[in-house]
């Protein structure tokens, strides 16, 4: 993969949170806040606890952060696989903001 098509990826994939930020907030009472700087998101909940998302383009990766781990993925196959053989980002980042929010939050992929 080139650096472009990665950025390319990547880039969709940001766009598809802070979408799913927006649809989440108004569909429900969750109360997340996200804030975005270049390649990183923080998504921030009710309770204080966050998530954090962000490009490692060296490596061409995401990388979340959440309250149960640090996860990498790489674009495999058509999706953001985990590097260590769990979910792809967008089931994981929906099962990490359900783990903090206490609500579930469906984060779907673009």
């Amino acid at each position: 993969m080139t650096d472009p098509e990665f950025l390319d990826l990547a880039e969709r994939a940001l766009q598809a949170v802070e979408l799913a930020c927006d649809r989440i907030n108004e569909e429900t009472d969750a109360d997340i806040d996200n804030q975005r700087v270049g390649g990183m998101i923080t998504i921030t909940f009710a309770s204080g606890s966050q998530i954090v998302i962000n490009l490692q383009k060296p490596l061409h990766e995401i990388w979340l952060a959440a309250r149960a781990g640090g996860y990498h993925y790489r674009w495999v196959d058509g999706q953001w696989q985990d590097t260590k053989g769990g979910p792809c980002f967008f089931a994981n980042l929906s099962m990490q903001a359900s783990a903090q929010s206490g609500l579930a939050l469906d984060f779907p992929a673009p």
